[in-house]
């Protein structure tokens, strides 16, 4: 996975799945400042209710 894209998918769906959060949980020490940046930014948007957290469409 890569987190840019990530990033680029949460901004668009508005959604962030458990799995993502943590495939970013487990490569944490892995990631650059600019990927912890990323990070950063996409906790913002859940703390501001902009990104919802595992939440599933109704079809």
């Amino acid at each position: 996975m890569n987190l840019g894209l990530l990033f680029l998918k949460v901004n668009t769906t508005g959604e962030i799945t458990l799995s993502e959060l943590d495939w970013i949980t487990n490569h944490q020490s892995e990631l650059s400042r600019l990927d912890m940046a990323l990070v950063i930014k996409i906790g913002r948007l859940m703390d501001e209710g902009i990104v919802e957290i595992d939440c599933r469409s109704p079809a």
